[in-house]
């Protein structure tokens, strides 16, 4: 469906597809949401092709149309999927394709724990678009489980949000280079333009990076005060990065085990606390300094607010290509409770659950 129409609804209809997802939010638990079929999104004539010429090992054993999972020419996707945020997983996968100038030419790899109905989740994502590109990984939660150190906010104990950790891993070796992506976040624009994101010639990962927030509010007083640690950025310049919006060379993360390096703070984490923010800090330890920065409006990110109160935020200044909820506050639970924040707004019309008075757009 080239040239899909913009889906924004109308602020009245949101405003009705939001109070009647309010009445019936008690009812609705993630094991029982139902979403509508998405549109089919089709390449524009200037598509590079992609076929089983560009096979390289670890396709041998693909279906049908599978060479895209190994091609160059394609753009990988990594998400992670599970119940809890599968709602805002399928308004992203959406946002993807309606944006993108080539959506057929876009494989998604998505990461789901070992313990979760993998069968399930894959389904759902079929029921809704069954033309996608996608797979399903399995992740071992337990070979993360005992590095995890309790964090300001549960949510973020998860072990399925350390699974970004361990891409290089999970994904076929002939997966060279990915765009990470959270799944509390739309794309409002063509997401092949970040995967073109130039690495350089040693950088593992891209992502935008922000120079003015306190970059020592990420680490304890006992990191700071210990010469051997603060050391750790001595000669970087060091600067904060959201890991929910990363690219990522898989290839040269894996030439430099930088898997090992991240488990190896968490496992110091576990016997001295030296930060209280989940995921995030051993990123920060391991590349803070050493990216490549991304333009901002690929991530606006904290639209979710805070991590603990989640309250309403602005854009930052400057264009948007992506919009990015992080915080504690997710724009569909506060649909639902009826008390949405005005950016949330700009989420609705990507939202794919079927609801008893939904409105087909």
């Amino acid at each position: 469906m080239p040239g899909f129409p913009n889906p924004h609804l109308p602020f009245f209809l949101i405003l009705l597809l939001t109070s009647n997802a309010a009445s019936s939010a008690a009812a609705i638990t993630p094991s029982t949401h139902q979403f509508k079929e998405a549109p089919q999104f089709y390449n524009s004539p200037e598509c590079p092709a992609i076929d089983w010429d560009d096979e390289r090992d670890g396709a041998a054993d693909d279906r049908v149309g599978g060479a895209i999972f190994c091609s160059d020419r394609a753009v990988h996707v990594a998400m992670t999927l599970d119940t809890a945020y599968i709602r805002g997983s399928m308004a992203a996968i959406l946002s993807v394709l309606q944006h993108s100038s080539c959506p057929q030419n876009i494989a998604f790899h998505f990461v789901a724990s070992q313990s979760a109905d993998a069968s399930a989740l894959r389904a759902t994502i079929s029921s809704s678009f069954p033309y996608l590109n996608f797979r399903v990984y399995s992740f071992d939660d337990s070979s993360v489980a005992r590095l995890i150190s309790t964090s300001i906010r549960s949510a973020l104990d998860c072990p399925l949000n350390y699974a970004r950790s361990y891409l290089a891993n999970i994904l076929p070796m002939c997966v060279r280079r990915i765009v990470y992506l959270d799944s509390d976040l739309v794309l409002v624009d063509d997401i092949a333009r970040l995967a073109r994101t130039d690495l350089g010639e040693r950088a593992v990962l891209a992502a935008p990076e922000y120079c003015n927030a306190n970059f020592t509010s990420y680490f304890t007083p006992t990191f700071w005060s210990n010469p051997s640690l603060s050391l750790t950025f001595a000669d970087r310049r060091a600067c904060y990065f959201n890991t929910g919006v990363m690219v990522i060379d898989l290839d040269r993360w894996r030439e430099g085990d930088y898997t090992t390096k991240i488990e190896e703070w968490m496992e110091l984490q576990k016997r001295i606390r030296i930060y209280e923010l989940g995921s995030l800090p051993p990123f920060l330890l391991v590349f803070a300094g050493e990216i490549v920065p991304v333009n901002h409006r690929w991530n606006q990110h904290g639209l979710g607010g805070d991590n603990f109160r989640g309250l309403c935020r602005d854009l930052h200044p400057g264009p948007v290509s992506l919009l990015h909820w992080s915080g504690k506050g997710k724009p569909w639970a506060r649909l639902d409770a009826n008390r949405p924040c005005p950016l949330d707004a700009l989420w609705a019309p990507y939202d794919l659950l079927q609801t008893p008075f939904a409105l087909d757009s």
